[in-house]
């Protein structure tokens, strides 16, 4: 066998690629899925309230058209053109395992990303239920509330169940869990959004809500707020993760990349306003300041909930909608490593998410009871272990997994175009957006998320 060979000769599961497939619809709803998650609505929220609201939003806006939807169509034709997990699809299209160590690390990533994530999420589930039940009003101190839930136990057992949907959801295969799962619960949360989204805009004062979030004051905006919209616009898309990439393998051929890039940015768009249409009406309305930062969430609603007709009902139906967007990112992130595990060890889906699953819930258990400090000594250096693990991956490991797919279909993987099935102009754009722009401004991410760009 020559040199030649021996450089092309893959395993035997990276000559296969899966079988598995999405329809088109159930693709571009799983996609939406994974896309709308705490990102939208918990962090936008509360890093618009911070940064100047609507000038913010249009910046956003802006940052996501230059620099999220050129990667993410990027990561979309890796995935579908190599058929493979994160690592195992660069592998089969550049035929070096050089490309294949960076893609595993988005791998890793995913995985501890969905350590501690899925502790909020389980927040989101408790809140839900103590909203329904009304045991969330008896104590109008929501911030000491908040602290003694986060300094207990109940949150391991929150994230447990959360983990446990996820890892049956994934288990149950493409088609069968993550398609029907999305096709489900995303219409129901589009319809609770509007619901929401009516009875927000129709308190009183809350027209001073709305323009703080749709009337730009460009007065009030800085350089920094440019980088967190940066920031926040390959975040929220859920890129360099893997996730995209992953779920771009079961893509079908007759779908338009292009077109599913478009409708996925979209509807990350859509799902921001409602949101932001719900809180800042919401919190305007009962004199509550948008700038709560992370404790907008479970802090700051909650007292605007209290104040409303109906408050339980509004509340319960608030957090059952962002448990569901968190879920459904959850179920995309498990994938990642689900995926992986399928292609090179051979093991069964069942198999694959019952051992990620498993492993997910030890390894995030140390974030469950770090964060409200229930457990001392996982504090390092002002950060809990849950902070580390949250400031490694989202500002070191995914703008790394970012810019290696950019990098790889702007310059090294010359079928790119092929495979996207973009002509002309609309070619002639998105290279020139991953080659020269994307690059630039995903440096830009992990300069100021890492600290090491202040402004």
């Amino acid at each position: 066998m020559n040199q030649h060979s021996q450089q092309l000769e893959k395993p035997p599961e990276l000559e296969r690629g899966t079988t598995e497939r999405f329809s088109s619809k159930g693709f571009i709803v799983a996609a939406i899925g994974s896309a709308v998650g705490l990102g939208n609505m918990w962090k936008f929220p509360y890093i618009t309230g911070e940064n100047g609201g609507a000038a913010f939003f249009l910046v956003f806006i802006i940052c996501l058209l230059l620099v999220g939807l050129p990667v993410l169509m990027a990561e979309l034709t890796v995935g579908r053109g190599g058929r493979g997990s994160a690592s195992g699809s660069l592998v089969r299209l550049s035929g070096k395992p050089f490309w294949g160590r960076f893609g595993f690390i988005t791998i890793v990533g995913a995985f501890a990303i969905l350590s501690f994530y899925s502790v909020v999420a389980g927040w989101t589930i408790h809140y839900a239920v103590l909203s329904f039940s009304g045991q969330l009003f008896h104590d109008a101190d929501y911030a000491a509330r908040f602290g003694e839930f986060i300094g207990g136990w109940w949150p391991v057992l929150w994230q447990a169940i959360v983990m446990l949907l996820t890892g049956f959801v994934v288990a149950k295969g493409i088609a069968s869990g993550i398609e029907r799962f999305n096709k489900i619960l995303i219409p129901a949360m589009v319809v609770l959004l509007v619901v929401l989204m009516i009875r927000g805009v129709t308190l009183e004062g809350a027209s001073e809500g709305v323009a703080f979030f749709l009337r730009p004051d460009f007065s009030s905006l800085t350089p920094q707020a440019f980088l967190i919209a940066l920031g926040h616009a390959f975040f929220s898309l859920s890129l360099g993760m893997g996730t995209m990439l992953t779920y771009g393998a079961y893509v079908d051929r007759r779908q338009s990349l292009g077109a599913a890039t478009f409708a996925i940015g979209l509807g990350d768009l859509l799902y921001a306003l409602l949101a932001g249409l719900i809180i800042f009406p919401t919190t305007f309305a009962f004199g509550i300041a948008p700038d709560q930062g992370p404790g907008l969430l479970f802090v700051a609603l909650p007292a605007a909930f209290d104040a409303m007709p109906l408050g339980s009902l509004f509340a319960g139906l608030f957090f059952v909608i962002v448990a569901i967007a968190a879920v459904t990112s959850a179920v995309s992130l498990l994938e990642v490593p689900v995926t992986y595990l399928i292609e090179r060890k051979r093991w069964s889906r069942v198999k694959a998410a019952t051992i990620v699953t498993i492993s997910c819930l030890a390894v995030g258990f140390p974030s469950a009871v770090s964060v409200g400090g229930t457990l001392p000594g996982l504090e390092w250096q002002g950060k809990t272990f849950f902070d580390w693990v949250d400031f490694i991956t989202s500002n070191i490991v995914l703008p790394v997994g970012g810019l290696v797919v950019t990098l790889f279909v702007g310059y090294a993987w010359k079928r790119a175009a092929d495979e996207a099935g973009l002509t002309g102009w609309w070619l002639r754009i998105w290279l020139a957006a991953l080659r020269y722009v994307a690059p630039i401004l995903i440096v830009l991410i992990f300069l100021h998320s890492s600290g090491l760009l202040k402004l």
